[in-house]
C-alpha cells in the first residue's frame, strides 16, 4: 500500500490508519479521558501480569547499522502541514526495542489506534522487514525549538519506560523513567515498560502537547499524564498514579539515568585525550529544610549506593555543570551541551531518601548513574499512590543567590603516601565575606588542617584539607561554609572509598 493510499484513509485525528471496513474501524475507536485511563490501570492491576507479546520474529532481529538505516518519511509525520506546533514520528520496531507500543491520538476525546504499516518509513539497508501485525517501539515529538521555521526533536519515548528531553541549543544526554523498581537490589532490577500511549492533538499554535501512557510490569501498573513545553527550558509536568499489583517496597519516583565515566578527580584510570566524559557531574539536591546540596558523581570500582534522607524534598536532579568545550574537548559528542535535569515535586511527598546508584563503567556507551525519590513507607498492594512532580530539562536550574561548588579534586597527599589531600573550589556571586567559617566532619578517620583562602588568579573561594582514613574502607565527608551564621555556599558532600 502507497503513501498515497495511507493518506486517504487519515481519520480526523490525523493519524496514518489502514481502516478496511467499518467494524474495524470501531473497534480503533474509543472515548477517552484521564479517568478512563486511571479505570483501566486499576482494572489491569487486580489481575496477574500477562507479558506483553514481544517482537521476536527472526526478522526483526536487525543489528545496529541495519536499525539505523530505517527512517520516518518526513511527509508522514502526524498533524504535518497543520498550524499545530507539534509533529510526531514514529519508531519502528527490532534491534533491541521488542516490546510492541500502542500509539493512539486523541481528539475531543475519542481515541483512535494508530496502526502499523511500513510504507511510513525508509531503508537503504533493505531492512522494512516487519509484518502487519507488528507495532511501533515508540515516537518522538518535534516542535520549532532552535529557529522558526523548522521542527527539531525535543522529546523521545522509547525503550522500557525511558524517555529524553532537550530545551533550546541542547543535545540529548541523560533520561527520564516513568518508575524505577529494585534498583541494584540482590533480587534483581525489574524494568516496567510503557505499553500504550494516548496523544492530544494540539490546539493550533498550542505551547505545549499532552501525553498519556500506560506503564506495566509484574509489580506494578501506572497511569501517566504528561504535558511538555518545550523552549530555552523544556518543562514536562508529571502526573503519575501507580496501582500495586504486589507490595512495592523498593521503588523509585521520578527516576533519572545518566553516564559520568571520568573527570579531573579520577581520570587516572582512563587513557583518553579529553579531559572529561559525562553527561552528568553531579547529584544536586534542596531539602525540605532549604539546604541546597552538592555531591559530586563518581565512577566507584564497585557498585555504590547512598541514600540522602529527608522529608517533602524541594527538588533534586543530576546536573551538567561544565558548559565549555575546553572543559571536555569533545567536539563529537559535544558533552558541554547536554541538559541538566531537575525535579521539583508537587504535593506531600513525605518522609524518604533520595537513592544515588553509581556502577561501575568502563565505556562511555553505558549508563551507570541513577538518581530517584525512594518513600519512606511502602506502597501496598491494591492502594493507589499518586505522585505529582515538574521536570525541567535546563542548563543551570538552582540561582546563583549561594556560592556554587566548580571543582573538586583529590590525589595522595604530598606529606604522607597514607593520606588523601581534598581540594574543593566554590565559585560566588560577590566578594568572599571576611568572617568566612569551614566545617569539615567525617564519618571515619580523621580531617587534617582545614585551610581556605581566595585565589588571586580568578578570585575563586579554595577549601583544603587532608584525610587519614585510617583502618576504614568508605568514609563519608562534608564541607560547610558559612557568613555570619549563614550558608554561604551549598554543602559539599563526598565519598571517598578504597
Amino acid at each position: 500500500m502507497g503513501i498515497a493510499r495511507i493518506a486517504s484513509l487519515v481519520v480526523a485525528a490525523c493519524c496514518f490508519v489502514v481502516v478496511t471496513n467499518a467494524q474495524e474501524q470501531e473497534r480503533l475507536t474509543e472515548p477517552f479521558s484521564r479517568e478512563v485511563l486511571l479505570a483501566k490501570a486499576e482494572e489491569l492491576s487486580k489481575h496477574p501480569y500477562v507479558d506483553v507479546i514481544r517482537h521476536n520474529a527472526p526478522e526483526l532481529k536487525l543489528n545496529y547499522d541495519q536499525y539505523r538505516s530505517i527512517r520516518f518519511r518526513p511527509d508522514a509525520a502526524i498533524w504535518n502541514g497543520e498550524n499545530r506546533t507539534f509533529t510526531v514520528d514514529l519508531f519502528y520496531p527490532g534491534f533491541i526495542f521488542n516490546v510492541p507500543v500502542n500509539i493512539n491520538l486523541v481528539v475531543s476525546k475519542t481515541a483512535r489506534r494508530v496502526l502499523f504499516t511500513n510504507d511510513l518509513f525508509e531503508s537503504d539497508a533493505n531492512a522494512l522487514v516487519a509484518g502487519p501485525d507488528a507495532a511501533y517501539s515508540g515516537f518522538r515529538v518535534r516542535a520549532p525549538l532552535n529557529r522558526p521555521d523548522y521542527p527539531d526533536e525535543f522529546l523521545v519515548f522509547q525503550g522500557a519506560s525511558y524517555f529524553r528531553a532537550v530545551a533550546k541549543g541542547q543535545l540529548y544526554g541523560l533520561s527520564a523513567r516513568g518508575l524505577a523498581v529494585r534498583t541494584a537490589r540482590r533480587e534483581g532490577e525489574e524494568f516496567p515498560a510503557w505499553t500504550n500511549f494516548w496523544i492530544e492533538r494540539p490546539p493550533e499554535r498550542a505551547d505545549r502537547i499532552v501525553i498519556h501512557a500506560l506503564l506495566q510490569s509484574p509489580s506494578v501498573v501506572g497511569a501517566y499524564t504528561f504535558s511538555a513545553k518545550p523552549g530555552n527550558e523544556t518543562i514536562i509536568d508529571v502526573d503519575a498514579t501507580l496501582f500495586p499489583r504486589v507490595e512495592l517496597k523498593h521503588f523509585g519516583i521520578a527516576p533519572l539515568t545518566s553516564m559520568f565515566l571520568f573527570d579531573p578527580s579520577n581520570r587516572a584510570r582512563f587513557d583518553d585525550y579529553r579531559n572529561a566524559v559525562h553527561d552528568s557531574d553531579g547529584l544536586e539536591m534542596v531539602s525540605g529544610s532549604g539546604e541546597r546540596i552538592w555531591r559530586p558523581l563518581a565512577n566507584p570500582a564497585a557498585l555504590q549506593v547512598s541514600a540522602f534522607i529527608d522529608e517533602n524534598p524541594e527538588g533534586f536532579g543530576l546536573v551538567q555543570r561544565k558548559r565549555n568545550f575546553e572543559d571536555f574537548e569533545d567536539a563529537e559528542a559535544l558533552y558541554d551541551r547536554r541538559p541538566s535535569l531537575w525535579v521539583e515535586p508537587k504535593g506531600d511527598w513525605g518522609r524518604g531518601h533520595v537513592e544515588l546508584v553509581e556502577i561501575p563503567s568502563e565505556r562511555e556507551i553505558h549508563d551507570n548513574i541513577v538518581a530517584y525519590w525512594q518513600p519512606e513507607t511502602p506502597l501496598p498492594a491494591g492502594t493507589p499512590a499518586h505522585f505529582s512532580y515538574r521536570l525541567r530539562f535546563t542548563a543551570e536550574p538552582l540561582d546563583t543567590s549561594l556560592a556554587r561548588v566548580v571543582a573538586t579534586r583529590s590525589g595522595q597527599a604530598l606529606q604522607n603516601e597514607d593520606q588523601r589531600s581534598f581540594v574543593v573550589d566554590f565559585r560566588g556571586r560577590g566578594p568572599v565575606p571576611p568572617d568566612l567559617k569551614a566545617e569539615v566532619w567525617s564519618s571515619g578517620g580523621t580531617v587534617l588542617n582545614p585551610r581556605g583562602h581566595v585565589l588571586s588568579q580568578n578570585g575563586i573561594y579554595r577549601e583544603s584539607f587532608e584525610l587519614d582514613p585510617g583502618s576504614e574502607d568508605i568514609v563519608e565527608l562534608r564541607l560547610v561554609l558559612t557568613s555570619n551564621g549563614k550558608p554561604w555556599a551549598e554543602t559539599w558532600l563526598y565519598r571517598w572509598s578504597q
